[in-house]
C-alpha cells in the first residue's frame, strides 16, 4: 500500500487544529491488482495460560454449570466460529518456557498442580492441555501453533512431545496418546521453539540461542503426514542484533523467526484503558505506527541473508499493552478495550497486508480476558470487544489478493519518534470478484470527507455493503450492562460518484465496503 500524506505545515496536536475541508483526503484505489495473496495467518490469535484467558474463557469443563460444547465455553467457541480464526498460538508466551507437556495429559484427577510463577501464582490444574487444545483447533479449523518449552525443558521433552501429537500409533510415546483417548495423530504444522529466549524464555544472547536452537530443531522430526514449520525465536521490536545474529547462524535452519511488538509508550506507566486524553489517544497511535518502521527493519535484514526469502516473518505477538482493570490481579493482564483499541487494530492489519512477501503470519495478544482481546468474559456472560469486530469486519481479507491504495491525506504531529498519525488510512482486496475496502478515520474528535477513486474511472461501482464501527467518543467500550455501544452498523453516508465513492466519516471510525 502507498500513500502519499499531505502534511499541513505545524500541525498540532490536537485534531482540531486540521481544517475540515471539502474534501479531506483522498484513496486511489489501483484496481488493477497486484497477485498478491494476503495470508489468512495475519489474522492469528494468541492464548496463553494467563488469568482467564484458559479457565475461564476457552475452557469452563463438562461438568460446569456454563453451557459448554465438550468442556469449551459456548458463546465464546460460537463467537471464535464466527470470527474465522485461522491460527492460534499455545501455550504462551512466558507461560511455555514453564510449561511440562506431560502435565497436561492423562485422566484429569492425576494432572499435576502448579503455580503460575509467570502470571500472578494462581493455581494450574492443567485440565486444558494437549488434548484440550489440539481437539478446539480441530473443532474450529483453526491450524494450531504450539510453543515448546526450551527455557526450563529438553531437547527430549520436546521432541516426545512432538511425537506424541504427530507419530502414528506403535510407538510407546504415541501410544501414550491413544491410551488417553486419541487413536490418530493430530496435524501440527507450526512449531516455536521457545519464546522471547532474550527474557522469560532463558534470558539468553542471540548466539547462545542460535546454537540451542540448532539443537533442538535436529531432533523435531516430521511424521508421516505431518512437516513441521520451524520458528526460532526472534527479537523484541527495536532488537535489530538479534534478527542479525539467527540469521547469520541459524539461516535456513529455520522456517520463521518471530518478532513481538505491543504498542506501550512507558512500561512503568502504560497508563487507563479507558480513561485517557486526546494527547494519549494519538500517542498510542503513534507508537502502534511504528511497527511498520520495525517490520521494515527486520525484513531489511532478512533479505540480506536471505534474498531468496525462505525464511518468514512472524509477528506473533502483538497489541495494546495498558495497567490492569482496577481491583483485578496485576499478574492477569485484564483491561477493557475502547474504541481507540479498534482503531488500533486497524492501523496494524493495514500495515500487515503490505509486508506479507516477507510478513506471513501474526498474532493479537490474547483472545480471550487478556490485553487487547477479541472477546471478556464473567462467570456468566461473554461481551465482544471492539477489537473483535474489527477483525470479524476484516476477515474478507484472509486470502485475498492484496490492492495497492494511495492515500492522501493530512498528517497528526507524531508523539512517539516523531512517528506522524495519517488522519485517513486505507486498505483493500479482491476475492471472489468482490473488492473490499476498509477506511480509518483516525481523528479523534472531527468528521471527515473521503474520495475513494479508481484507476478505472469509467468503472461503474456498486455498494453491495457497507459497515462502520464508532461510537460517541474514543473512550466508550462495551461491557456486561451495554454489550452493543461498539458495535458494526450499516452505514449510507456515502454516494457512488463517476470513477469512485465518496463518504463523510464521524470522528474514530472504521468503514467497512464491499463493492463490484
Amino acid at each position: 500500500m502507498k500513500k502519499s500524506y499531505a502534511l499541513i505545515a505545524g500541525v498540532a496536536l490536537l485534531s482540531a487544529s486540521l481544517a475540515v475541508n471539502a474534501q479531506d483526503a483522498t484513496v486511489r484505489v489501483h484496481d488493477a491488482g497486484t497477485g498478491i495473496t494476503i495470508p489468512a495467518e495475519i489474522y492469528g490469535q494468541f492464548s496463553e495460560h494467563l488469568g482467564r484467558c484458559i479457565y475461564g474463557g476457552l475452557w469452563v469443563g463438562k461438568d460446569s454449570d456454563i453451557p459448554n460444547v465438550e468442556g469449551y465455553r459456548k458463546d465464546v467457541f460460537e463467537a471464535l466460529k464466527a470470527l474465522k480464526v485461522p491460527v492460534m498460538r499455545w501455550p504462551g508466551g512466558c507461560f511455555a518456557d514453564d510449561y511440562h507437556w506431560v502435565d497436561g495429559i492423562g485422566p484429569l484427577e492425576e494432572r499435576a498442580k502448579i503455580a503460575n510463577n509467570n502470571w500472578g501464582g494462581t493455581l494450574e490444574d492443567n485440565s486444558f492441555g494437549t488434548h484440550e487444545f489440539l481437539n478446539l483447533c480441530e473443532m474450529l479449523g483453526i491450524e494450531p501453533y504450539i510453543s515448546g518449552n526450551v527455557g526450563s525443558g529438553s531437547v527430549e521433552e520436546m521432541a516426545k512431545w512432538v511425537e506424541y501429537m504427530t507419530a502414528p500409533a506403535g510407538s510407546s510415546v504415541a501410544n501414550m496418546r491413544v491410551a488417553n483417548g486419541r487413536k490418530e495423530p493430530w496435524k501440527v504444522k507450526y512449531f516455536g521453539i521457545g519464546n522471547e529466549a532474550w527474557g522469560c524464555g532463558g534470558n539468553m544472547t542471540a548466539s547462545f540461542y542460535s546454537d540451542v536452537y540448532r539443537r533442538y530443531a535436529t531432533y523435531l522430526r516430521n511424521q508421516p503426514g505431518n512437516d513441521l514449520y520451524k520458528i526460532a525465536s526472534g527479537a523484541s521490536d527495536y532488537n535489530y542484533e538479534w534478527t542479525k545474529t539467527l540469521m547469520e547462524q541459524i539461516g535456513d535452519r529455520m522456517d520463521g523467526i518471530s518478532v513481538h511488538y505491543y504498542s506501550i509508550v512507558d512500561w512503568g506507566n502504560k497508563g487507563a484503558s479507558t480513561k485517557f486524553d486526546e494527547k494519549s489517544y494519538y500517542t498510542i497511535l503513534s507508537k502502534t505506527l511504528d511497527v511498520e518502521n520495525v517490520l521494515k527493519k527486520h525484513i531489511e535484514i532478512m533479505d540480506e541473508y536471505d534474498p531468496d526469502g525462505d525464511v518468514d516473518l512472524l509477528l506473533d505477538e502483538w497489541g495494546t499493552w495498558y495497567d490492569v482493570e482496577p481491583g483485578t490481579n496485576p499478574g492477569h493482564l485484564y483491561q477493557q478495550n475502547t474504541m481507540r483499541d479498534a482503531i488500533v487494530a486497524a492501523l496494524n492489519l493495514d500495515i500487515f497486508h503490505k509486508y506479507t512477501r516477507r510478513l506471513k503470519m501474526c498474532n493479537i495478544a490474547q483472545v480471550v480476558n487478556v490485553l487487547q482481546s477479541m472477546i471478556l468474559t464473567n462467570e456468566t456472560d461473554m461481551v465482544l470487544t471492539p477489537t473483535y469486530h474489527v477483525f470479524e469486519m476484516y476477515n474478507v481479507h484472509q486470502n485475498a489478493e492484496y490492492i495497492e491504495t494511495e492515500t492522501s491525506t493530512a498528517l497528526v504531529k507524531g508523539l512517539f519518534r516523531s512517528v506522524p498519525v495519517p488522519v485517513i488510512d486505507a486498505t483493500a482486496s479482491r476475492k471472489d470478484g468482490k473488492m473490499h475496502i476498509d477506511i480509518v478515520n483516525t481523528d479523534y474528535n472531527k468528521s471527515r470527507t473521503v474520495l475513494v477513486e479508481f484507476d478505472n474511472v469509467n468503472a461503474v461501482r456498486k455498494v453491495k455493503s457497507a459497515r462502520i464501527l464508532t461510537s460517541q467518543r474514543a473512550q466508550d467500550y462495551n461491557d456486561f450492562s451495554n454489550k452493543n455501544q461498539v458495535a458494526p452498523k450499516a452505514f449510507k453516508d456515502y454516494k457512488v460518484v463517476k470513477g469512485g465513492i465518496e463518504l463523510t466519516l464521524p470522528p474514530c471510525c472504521i468503514v467497512a465496503l464491499e463493492t463490484e
